[in-house]
């Protein structure tokens, strides 16, 4: 069993179940930098997908974090040069 990722739109969020998920509730979630937050992404550790994230692509830890790196979700002038 390894732990898995998937990033879902932030209009999905009222549809996770957070008792098959790492995550505790929807102030635990990380947003990509965009304004309006249009992404965020949950993490489970079963070998069962659970229902709500069926059909979306998984992603391992290497593969998020690759994703997490780019200017969508990690502003790059932060922390400011100084």
């Amino acid at each position: 069993m390894s732990r898995k990722y998937v990033i879902i739109n932030a209009d999905e969020v009222d549809s996770v179940d957070f008792s098959q998920v790492d995550e505790t509730s929807e102030n635990t979630l990380r947003y990509n930098i965009d304004p309006a937050g249009t992404k965020t992404f949950v993490k489970f550790d079963t070998d069962t997908t659970p229902s709500f994230l069926e059909g979306k692509t998984q992603y391992t830890h290497s593969e998020i974090l690759a994703i997490l790196a780019t200017d969508e979700w990690t502003d790059p002038n932060f922390p400011p040069s100084e």
